[in-house]
């Protein structure tokens, strides 16, 4: 309408000013659409009072009766008292009626509100009142999302009323769901969809439509033909979202039979594109979210069978292979325990023999275009055995409710495959009884060995399991790592280990030698002597030695020559670390004590990768503290300072970097004087004494000398580079060693600060904050410089006690006073010297 009649007769030319009138007014509709109960009904009410005030709003809406609608609206939070006065409910119905015409300034709220009514009044009200005056619009479902939502929300409240004899009045079929009004459900859908994609959530006028189909027993017509062959079809974005969200919120209302054939569907392996193609960082990504509705639907539900429907059709949604579930996904936290161990059996089973064809898989474009000749279903069977054994080994790591039974049972299956393959079937091995219809090659062993190691990590601080008295007792004291009967999980590890190596059914992938297997046997017989001491001796002590032992053990399979002289030094110190033998003073030339060799291997064993390790060798050295030598202690000093070599190796590296800058012309008039001699022996410079053109033959010869030189230069180039870079990464590790080293020290200060070697230490971690201080740094330079710095200040210049027997050191604390005030006061920079001063003043207030 052009224009509009004002309250005076004359003509409002600009209906949109009446309503910029007020800001309040244009909330009501706003409140409208809350979720709030209260919130809507008060804003109604609000609404109401506000149009029979304002007149020339009125006529904005073509003037719109409102016969007193405020009034008869006030019993609004007991909808069934409406029954008394049936006149109010019609003339709201009416209103909001006329004003969902108003669509440019109301949207859908006019018809989000009258579903709002018809959700809460009882089906007496709806036959009596509703039914009536609601019927034009139920006839017209088919023609907008609008109206189709609203007959959903009646059929599925007043079933009674909206009974299929009374569809088939209406619009001229007892269903909503069938195979001639598919087309036109698939265009509402579609329409839904584009309608709400800016609010990423599924149209409610979606999910009551699924919930129609079930209940009409047509889910299959409808998921097939109006989503998959309808909806699908359509490629947009908003369309293909609003496909996932369905197929997610559909998990928790799904038979076991629906279940299986969604889960195999064209939405699923449409959904599947979709996680691999968004891989970008830029593209919006749609698996989280279906995650959490994987979360929702197995918190929710209490059946093992649909539970495990869902899990294993989500794990069998391949690409190539591969799962495109994250095979860390918590969801299997939900599980039921009947569910979860068919869950594990199936992995293992799928492991053992992979069935690809019980995989909805598909390959992208990219990846069919990059397919050449090679083996796809090796390939395949790669990638999803790969996934598997991570599957399987995060399991233990996940919070769901387990037993031992199934932890150790996991453990040994990746033990198993990481080390072992079996000759022939046997069922004395578990592993065993099943032989691999492909066999593994050595990727898959060493893909199985790379996360059985994060596995035994996970054991190591694996809370104590069970419901029993013991096993809490355990946990009350934060005991980690071992069964509810205090045995270590590494332990029944290596027992398993110790059984395949007996065994003539199985044989190991990386067979010991004699000396290798002699270690072995001598590691496991060192770990039950420590077993006898644990009720005798320091029980902390004697499990963290066992458990160092053991992931040596371990190690073997892994490295062996590698691991071989570690485990040899390890064995004598622990011999001599819980000998009865007396003490022997020690001279300069005597040979290092046990103390000082296990110092040596765990700085060793800091250096390695695994944090399983590192780990272990920290837990060793704070039992070993106490018995820490000031030759034990100058070795870690030694290595975490690495001053002098340290900055030799950084002047070393900047004097190569400008000489190779002031080197650069004599390279290129090398370079240049070989090209030259190339060119003059194949005539091509040309010169008074020759105008002959070379021909063919004469200028092939003389491309390719000047191609191999080219390529000798390149390689040149390419090798000095490579020097460069290898140089850089060293530095990079060293730096990171010592940073962990730095660990140690930290350690040794918390547990023995009444020791006299803290007096060594402070010197050593003055020079490397000078150093750093002093020099320009990196971001790694600067994390070593910040941890060696808390270090000093915290844990050294805090510590609550200090050394108290000081009268054999007097001399020499003396002459360390003395040293530390000439440095402070050498230094111009006020920052450096007022490290000097802290220890200065923790030694003339605390002795």
């Amino acid at each position: 309408m052009a224009e509009l009649e004002g309250q005076g007769g004359g003509v409002v030319a600009d209906p949109r000013g009446v309503l910029r009138q007020g800001r309040a007014f244009l909330d009501f509709f706003w409140d409208i659409a809350k979720p709030e109960q209260e919130v809507r009904l008060a804003a109604t009410e609000n609404l109401l009072r506000h149009l029979r005030d304002g007149r020339k709003v009125l006529q904005a809406f073509e003037e719109i009766p409102m016969c007193s609608v405020l009034e008869q609206i006030k019993e609004k939070h007991n909808l069934e008292k409406v029954k008394k006065d049936q006149k109010a409910l019609l003339e709201s119905i009416q209103l909001l009626q006329q004003l969902a015409h108003h669509q440019a300034h109301l949207r859908d709220l006019p018809r989000k509100t009258l579903i709002d009514i018809m959700s809460e009044v009882p089906e007496t009200v709806f036959e009596e009142v509703l039914f009536g005056i609601l019927q034009s619009d139920l006839a017209s479902a088919f023609t907008s999302p609008e109206n189709l939502h609203l007959l959903l929300v009646g059929i599925q409240k007043f079933p009674s009323v909206l009974k299929p004899k009374n569809l088939k009045k209406l619009f001229g079929s007892p269903t909503v769901v069938n195979e001639e009004n598919i087309p036109r459900l698939v265009e509402l859908l579609q329409s839904a969809a584009k309608s709400e994609k800016k609010d990423k959530k599924l149209p409610s006028v979606v999910f009551d439509l699924l919930q129609v189909s079930l209940k009409e027993g047509v889910f299959e017509l409808f998921w097939k033909e109006g989503v998959e062959n309808g909806l699908l079809k359509e490629k947009s974005g908003p369309v293909s979202y609003m496909c996932y969200r369905l197929l997610g919120s559909a998990l928790p209302l799904l038979s076991l039979d629906q279940l299986q054939m969604v889960l195999k569907g064209k939405v699923m392996q449409h959904y599947g594109e979709h996680v691999v193609t968004t891989q970008l960082p830029d593209r919006f990504k749609f698996a989280p979210e279906m995650e959490t509705y994987i979360d929702e639907f197995l918190s929710s539900c209490d059946d093992p069978e649909r539970q495990l429907a869902v899990l294993i059709g989500f794990s069998t949604l391949t690409n190539q292979g591969n799962p495109v579930l994250s095979s860390s996904s918590r969801v299997v936290r939900h599980l039921q325990p009947v569910a979860l161990q068919k869950y594990v059996d199936w992995l293992k089973d799928m492991f053992l023999r992979p069935d690809l064809d019980c995989c909805l898989d598909f390959s992208s474009n990219r990846q069919k275009h990059n397919q050449d000749n090679v083996n796809i279903a090796q390939h395949k069977i790669a990638r999803l055995r790969k996934w598997i054994i991570h599957r399987l080994a995060n399991i233990i790591e996940s919070p769901v409710k387990k037993e031992e039974s199934l932890v150790m049972n996991i453990s040994r299956f990746c033990f198993f495959h990481a080390f072992f393959e079996a000759k022939k079937k046997t069922s004395q091995i578990c592993e065993a009884n099943v032989l691999p219809s492909e066999p593994l090659d050595e990727q898959a062993h060493s893909v199985a060995e790379n996360y059985f190691f994060g596995l035994l990590q996970t054991l190591n601080s694996l809370t104590v399991l069970g419901d029993t008295a013991k096993a809490a007792a355990l946990r009350e004291k934060h005991i980690h790592g071992v069964t509810a009967d205090g045995k270590l999980w590494i332990f029944l590890l290596v027992e398993y280990a110790n059984k395949l190596l007996s065994s003539e059914h199985v044989k190991a992938v990386k067979p010991f030698t004699k000396g290798q297997r002699d270690a072995w046997e001598r590691t496991l017989q060192a770990v039950k002597n420590l077993q006898k001491k644990e009720n005798k001796s320091d029980s902390a002590k004697v499990i963290t030695f066992q458990q160092l032992l053991l992931l040596m053990a371990i190690h073997l399979f892994k490295n062996p020559s590698e691991t071989m002289d570690v485990l040899s030094d390890l064995l004598s110190c622990t011999e001599k670390a819980f000998s009865k033998e007396p003490k022997k003073k020690k001279t300069d030339n005597a040979e290092p004590g046990w103390v000082e060799v296990m110092v040596e291997i765990l700085l060793s064993l800091l250096a390695q990768p695994s944090l399983l390790i590192r780990r272990i060798s920290k837990s060793v050295f704070v039992r070993i503290c106490p018995n820490l030598t000031k030759r034990g202690l100058q070795l870690i000093l030694d290595d975490k300072e690495g001053s002098e070599d340290s900055s030799d190796e950084g002047d070393t590296e900047e004097e190569n970097d400008s000489g190779d800058e002031e080197k650069d012309e004599e390279v290129d008039d090398d370079f240049r004087s070989q090209l030259m001699n190339v060119l003059q022996a194949g005539n091509a410079l040309g010169g008074d004494e020759s105008d002959e053109e070379l021909d063919d033959e004469a200028m092939m010869a003389l491309d390719k000398n000047i191609s191999a030189l080219f390529a000798e230069q390149q390689k040149r180039i390419q090798a000095k580079k490579d020097e460069k870079d290898r140089m850089r990464k060293e530095k990079i590790l060293r730096r990171d060693f010592k940073i962990k080293v730095l660990d140690l020290i930290e350690v040794f200060l918390t547990k023995q600060s009444e020791n006299p070697l803290v007096f060594d230490i402070i010197e050593p971690l003055l020079r490397v904050i000078e150093q750093c201080m002093s020099s320009d740094s990196d971001k790694q330079e600067v994390d070593f410089l910040q941890k060696t710095a808390n270090i000093f200040k915290n844990s050294l210049c805090r510590m609550k006690q200090y050394c108290k027997r000081v009268d054999a050191l007097q001399e020499d604390l003396h002459a360390f006073v003395e040293r530390l005030v000439k440095k402070a006061c050498k230094h111009t920079d006020s920052s450096v010297a007022l490290y000097y001063f802290r220890p200065l003043q923790v030694l003339v207030s605390r002795n």
